[in-house]
């Protein structure tokens, strides 16, 4: 080899001692053959004491199975392969380069196969190349995770925690869809808090805070984990009981209505007692649109606040109660 070639090769292998990415070659029994500066620095292990030994005794972390299947790909078809790490975080476990600072102690990697050919055509060795890509997928990550929550924010109510009005009701309209579409049918249940103006007025909103997120609290631990619970407005809520009849919803509302009046919320040394009243509505076949299944269980909670409170109503028993309720009126003598 000439002169110019030698040093040609120096500079090459100088190039590949500092280029800034992972340079790792194998021959076809994953012999190392290449162990760069960039691998040296992260792996804490020179090139003098890896070369010619087997990948996988060094390193009994490495996916073994999946390198080999890879690597044997791409000698045999003699074409590249890439994997980025959404499909594999890394290869190597190499602590990142800021692990205080940054948001991930590993690298993220990022991870080319390439077939190096011999003179005679036949590719016998493997150049795995390493990319640090962690800024990037700490970055897409992050991006993902604020997208997350602010979906999040989106369809809840921030002070119970509980859906939203515009989302509660959109998770109606599809539930009315459904039923209508397989002939199921759910049960819809309103209730708000009995004299919750009061509760405002004799410690303040704070307070008035406080009770609602006991109410939430308290909703979530009766629900089943299929019920959708929303904060309608106020004090008001409303509750979506899937697939479930008005026996068993009525199951579900005094089950409801008994711990809310067991609850008692600590605020600013006062001891804070509260109840709700509620209204339960079937979905029948009458009602032509949600809004006129809202509207039968409003309908029976108005009954319940106006008839002592505490108490839960069914929508189908209204008529039969409002002519209770007549029949009981006092006769006026026009005489």
């Amino acid at each position: 080899m000439s002169q110019i070639a030698l040093d040609e090769f120096h500079w090459i292998l100088d190039v590949l001692q500092s280029i800034d990415v992972g340079l790792v070659v194998v021959d076809r029994q994953f012999n190392i053959q290449l162990w760069n500066g960039f691998m040296e620095n992260h792996s804490g292990i020179g090139f003098s004491k890896l070369q010619g030994q087997r990948l996988f005794q060094q390193f009994p972390e490495l996916p073994e199975c999946w390198l080999r299947r890879k690597v044997e790909t791409v000698l045999a078809l003699n074409s590249p392969t890439f994997t980025s790490w959404e499909q594999r975080p890394r290869l190597f476990n190499f602590i990142s380069s800021k692990p205080f600072t940054g948001r991930s102690q590993l690298m993220y990697q990022n991870i080319t196969i390439l077939p190096l050919t011999s003179r005679n055509g036949t590719a016998d060795h493997a150049c795995i190349i390493l990319y640090d890509v962690t800024d990037a997928a700490m970055g897409k990550q992050g991006l993902q995770e604020a997208n997350q929550q602010l979906k999040v924010l989106s369809v809840t109510d921030r002070l119970t925690g509980l859906f939203n009005r515009g989302h509660w009701e959109e998770c109606l309209r599809q539930e009315f869809k459904r039923c209508q579409r397989h002939a199921h049918s759910s049960t819809l249940m309103m209730f708000d808090i009995d004299f919750f103006k009061k509760i405002n007025d004799s410690y303040g909103h704070l307070a008035g805070d406080a009770v609602l997120r006991r109410v939430s609290k308290t909703l979530m631990q009766v629900l089943r984990g299929t019920d959708v619970a929303g904060r309608y407005g106020g004090e008001e809520f409303g509750i979506l009981l899937l697939d479930i009849d008005e026996p068993g919803a009525l199951y579900v509302a005094e089950r409801l209505r008994i711990a809310m009046a067991e609850q008692i919320v600590e605020f600013d040394r006062h001891h804070i007692c509260f109840s709700i009243s509620v209204g339960i509505a079937r979905l029948e076949a009458q009602h032509g649109t949600a809004c006129d299944w809202i509207a039968a269980a409003d309908a029976a909670l108005y009954h319940a606040k106006h008839s002592g409170r505490n108490c839960c109503v069914l929508a189908s028993r209204l008529p039969a109660l409002l002519a209770e309720s007549a029949a009981v009126q006092p006769q006026v003598d026009h005489a």
